[in-house]
């Protein structure tokens, strides 16, 4: 079974604390067991990989007390073969690239996030050579418009709408039935966890309190002109018990309410469920939006664990690999996108973890 370890830091304080949701997403993706079809599967989800966790932020933001030099020096000292970064910064540091280089002389392999800007900008630690930088993609294998694209860019793995695991209790799920239509409405990040049933009545696009206009309704938004906050708080004050904001241009998405509390529950559609909700004006909607214990995410934070673990999957199929030739293998059998070759969008392309197992065992390692 797998062993989790990890530390106390004066900064963050203990391991296995995670307010910001982050690390936890991370480490499902790298080793979440498979629980009967519930949830997420980890890429190495047999119960036998060993963490080794560092907690580098706190509920504010970056507050490790030392370096993340240090940090990652930790986890060679309890033994780490790989270690995951899912983040990272606009700055180089020669005390900071000089560790990693240490480490990966040391036979250990780095992996950090190439950054979340879209931009041609290096991120680092991801930039240093002795770190691999990964990109994230879509579900169809496009580059994410948000991944940071440069010479850097090694390899490419799923990093946009990725479930994985969040503190219990601390996730969303969204669901809404109009009259007897069940759709599959998208989050409104920041919505109360709580339900309403009510007719659903035709909200415009929610610029504007109409006192009583909306009492005991559920009001139905088109989305634009005005952020979702002010859709949800407008009609919220008009008398509103749940609030459906549908797009205004093709397919469905995710909406976000900021820092703005609302007190009734509120999910996003598509612009074709739209149309047909403004069909169903007078029917009674059931807007719910219930805890779970998972969440969508997306970042080069989340293409990372996917790295890493395929990393730690092949090699701990071919321990006789050093950390450089396993490197050269997962860029070698990696599936080329975008421009034949190496490119800064990409890299190599999407790591494989069976493809690098069979080009081991048929050229031996880093062939």
């Amino acid at each position: 079974d797998a062993d989790i370890t990890g530390e106390y830091d004066s900064g963050t304080g203990w391991w296995y604390t995670d307010e910001n949701h982050h690390g936890t997403h991370v480490a499902g993706t790298i080793s979440a067991l498979n629980n009967a079809g519930t949830g997420v599967v980890g890429v190495m989800a047999g119960g036998n990989i060993n963490l080794h966790i560092v907690k580098v932020f706190n509920a504010a933001g970056w507050a490790y007390s030392s370096t993340l030099a240090t940090a990652a020096n930790k986890c060679k000292a309890a033994g780490a073969n790989v270690v995951t970064m899912s983040l990272g910064g606009a700055r180089s540091n020669k005390t900071e690239q000089r560790a990693f280089d240490a480490l990966y002389a040391a036979g250990i392999l780095n992996v950090a996030a190439a950054g979340n800007d879209g931009t041609t900008a290096l991120s680092y630690p991801a930039g240093y050579s002795s770190v691999v930088s990964v990109g994230a993609l879509d579900e169809n294998k496009a580059w994410a418009s948000f991944s940071q694209y440069n010479s850097k860019v090694e390899l490419s793995a799923p990093g946009v709408g990725v479930l994985s695991t969040v503190p219990m209790g601390q996730g969303s799920a969204s669901a809404l039935t109009v009259g007897s239509t069940v759709y599959a409405p998208g989050g409104m990040d920041g919505s109360p966890k709580t339900t309403a049933s009510a007719p659903l009545a035709d909200f415009g696009l929610g610029g504007a309190v109409v006192a009583g206009s909306m009492t005991g309704k559920v009001c139905l938004i088109q989305r634009g002109t005005y952020d979702f906050a002010t859709k949800v708080s407008n009609c919220q004050a008009s008398g509103g018990v749940g609030a459906v904001v549908y797009n205004n241009v093709a397919g469905g998405f995710g909406g976000t309410l900021g820092t703005t509390v609302t007190s009734i529950p509120s999910v996003t559609a598509s612009d074709t469920e739209g149309a047909a909700m403004k069909n169903q004006l007078g029917q009674t909607a059931a807007v719910a939006v219930t805890p779970t214990n998972y969440a969508y995410y997306d970042g080069t934070s989340m293409a990372t664990p996917h790295v890493s673990a395929v990393a730690a999957l092949v090699w701990s199929l071919n321990l006789n690999c050093t950390a450089a030739q396993l490197r050269a293998s997962l860029t070698k059998s990696a599936l080329d996108l975008g421009t034949a070759g190496r490119d800064t969008k990409f890299g190599f392309g999407l790591v494989q973890a069976k493809a690098a197992d069979t080009r081991i065992k048929s050229l031996g390692c880093g062939n």
